[in-house]
């Protein structure tokens, strides 16, 4: 679980994130929705740290993450998966050596133990046999499941996806969100989700959060959503499915 309390971030005379209060559950896909320039990516870095909170506090289950220094913070990391946008894989290494990676970096494991794990990551998206192959030599829907095993490689207890849709076809956006959803029950995973796909809302959003101007004004299920009276909700929702 993930709860934030009275969150604020400007920068000088901008203020982004205007007292955000929310809570994400684990073993649940939690969406973050809203127009560009509300706040999301802002939102997600204050969450992992990348950006120090002007205000306020982020808790991963009981531990405050913005009271921590930077060791203990480290070893919050550690339990954090991220699925960058772009994917972010290192072109110069196979697809084994990118999900390998984070083992290289955070354990003290023997190479069997490494490849044992990445091979179990590759078998859960479907990446089978693709050890050796480099980036430029597969598509952009493996590219994402590369992501995927990588960011779920060390076992996280929180996982962040940043557009995870971001420049895939109708069918593969449909694969990786599922492929998301199962990993986040299977695992009991608290999944943050940044999107502007209504079909990943509908699909997998137990909980969706919808930011207007650095605020949250909407929160609720993919199945209660449809029924908000909230005006910048519902036309966000229309013009974003046509």
């Amino acid at each position: 679980m993930i709860k934030i309390e009275g969150l604020h971030k400007s920068f000088g005379d901008a203020h982004i994130l205007k007292g955000i209060d929310t809570t994400f559950q684990s073993g649940k896909t939690n969406l973050i929705i809203g127009q560009s320039g509300s706040g999301k990516t802002v939102f997600i870095k204050c969450m992992v740290g990348l950006f120090e909170v002007s205000q306020g506090k982020v808790f991963y289950d009981d531990v405050d993450f913005t009271k921590l220094n930077a060791k203990q913070r480290k070893e919050i990391r550690k339990k954090i998966g991220m699925l960058f946008q772009g994917s972010a894989l290192f072109d110069s290494m196979t697809v084994e050596g990118n999900i390998k990676f984070p083992l290289d970096m955070f354990t003290n494991w023997t190479q069997k133990e490494k490849l044992d794990r990445v091979n179990y990551c590759m078998d859960r998206v479907s990446l089978e046999g693709a050890n050796a192959k480099f980036p430029s030599e597969i598509s952009g829907g493996m590219m994402k499941r590369v992501g995927i095993a990588r960011s779920i490689v060390l076992k996280p207890s929180y996982l962040f996806c940043d557009e995870p849709n971001s420049g895939l076809d109708p069918k593969t956006s449909l694969k990786i969100d599922q492929l998301i959803k199962e990993i986040t029950i299977e695992n009991d995973i608290t999944t943050i989700v940044n999107t502007h796909d209504m079909n990943s809302v509908m699909e997998i959003g137990d909980q969706v959060t919808y930011l207007h101007q650095g605020e949250v004004e909407w929160e609720g299920s993919n199945k209660e959503i449809l029924k908000s009276d909230n005006e910048r909700l519902n036309e966000f929702i229309f013009a974003s499915k046509f």
